[in-house]
């Protein structure tokens, strides 16, 4: 969908998506730090001196945190923040989330991100805020559906590569014993997935196999190393291939999740040694 522009100046985008729950267990799934660290990246949300909650800071890896600051909180239904994350010398991005009850135990979700700014230089990056949400909101939906309100234990390993996204996607699979052809033949939520022996551990029922814009995808809702939910996926930027592997581990598995974070991350390093790193 193009970005939208209103007689106000604002350039927006929105996406949303319904998932199963309550609007209250919604609400605490996308606005409460434990919540959306069990389908987004490890994420707290502080509060003010007024016990009221100030700030929302998202953590995408060393030194790349978002922090937002709320601008309007109204449980179970809304809440607003802004960020400077496009840069001082950018516009704020304004950010809306909201939750409605749909019936039939579902709920929409609805994210809307909004510049205020006669320019295009900033569209890119609101077009790959559209196109990145629906991921991230399949991993919620499977969230909310089996493993609704379980504390959560994240795991994300990367590696890059100099091979074309679909050759390292070929490579990836066939060295993790990932039968694509079978697991399409399956159809998604019929596949089973079990990485191979020498490979660290990864089973569980296929959710999704990569759609004709993003081929080289998998979800998968994990059975062993222990309950939870793996996107593994390659990505093609700046001339290289970024291959990662998110896991959303359940329970109080914060010492399996660890172990099994640096298995992965060794074996993918070993995999794909053509890499540069330090992107």
């Amino acid at each position: 969908m193009p970005i939208r522009k209103d007689d106000s100046g604002r350039r927006f985008v929105a996406v949303e998506v319904d998932v199963p729950g309550t609007p209250e267990e919604v609400w605490d799934a996308i606005a409460t730090g434990p919540g959306v660290t069990s389908w987004f990246v490890p994420t707290r949300v502080e509060l003010g001196d007024d016990g009221q909650p100030a700030r929302v800071i998202a953590n995408f890896g060393p030194g790349m945190e978002s922090v937002s600051t709320v601008t309007d909180w109204q449980p179970p239904q809304s809440f607003a923040a802004e960020s400077k994350d496009l840069g001082p010398e950018a516009p704020s991005i304004a950010t809306e989330w909201i939750v409605e009850a749909k019936g039939g135990g579902l709920c929409t979700v609805r994210v809307v991100h909004s510049l205020f700014t006669s320019a295009d230089d900033w569209d890119d990056q609101l077009e790959g805020w559209e196109k990145g949400w629906p991921d991230f909101f399949r991993i919620l939906a499977l969230y909310l559906a089996h493993f609704r309100g379980q504390r959560c234990a994240p795991v994300q390993v990367q590696t890059w590569s100099e091979l074309s996204a679909a050759d390292a996607w070929e490579q990836f699979c066939s060295s993790a014993g990932i039968d694509l052809a079978g697991v399409a033949a399956a159809g998604e939520g019929g596949a089973t997935l079990q990485t191979a022996a020498e490979v660290p551990v990864l089973a569980g029922h296929v959710e999704r196999v990569g759609s004709a814009g993003h081929p080289q995808e998998l979800l998968v809702r994990v059975t062993d190393p222990t309950p939870g939910i793996a996107h593994v996926f390659a990505l093609a930027m700046g001339g290289k291939t970024l291959l990662s592997v998110r896991f959303y581990l359940y329970g109080d598995v914060d010492e399996l999740a660890e172990q099994h974070g640096a298995r992965w991350q060794g074996w993918l390093d070993s995999l794909f040694a053509d890499a540069s790193k330090g992107e």
